[in-house]
């Protein structure tokens, strides 16, 4: 199991159009991806309504999560992604 823990970059956290850009780049990650929200139960990072009901708000810590060959990038761009606030998957870290 590979595993980021990331601070959520967007102030307004995963809602709305945040959790909208994460939910498209964890589905186009190429492997597949859990996220939770501190201890909680981990959701599929590609669900809109699983990414939605963590309620992750701006500064809190989450935990992406993949047991996927190739994990190590895919997670590194998905940290990247939402630490920083992006708009868009990185290319490249």
């Amino acid at each position: 199991m590979v595993e980021r823990r990331v601070t959520v970059g967007w102030a307004e956290g995963l809602h709305a159009r945040p959790a909208s850009t994460f939910v498209r780049a964890a589905s186009e990650a190429g492997v597949p991806v859990t996220v939770r929200k501190g201890e909680g139960n981990p959701v599929n990072a590609a669900s809109m309504l699983g990414v939605l009901g963590l309620g992750a708000e701006g500064g809190e810590e989450i935990v992406l999560a993949s047991e996927a060959e190739g994990a190590e990038e895919a997670l590194d761009r998905l940290a990247k992604l939402v630490s920083e606030g992006l708009d868009e998957l990185p290319e490249t870290v």
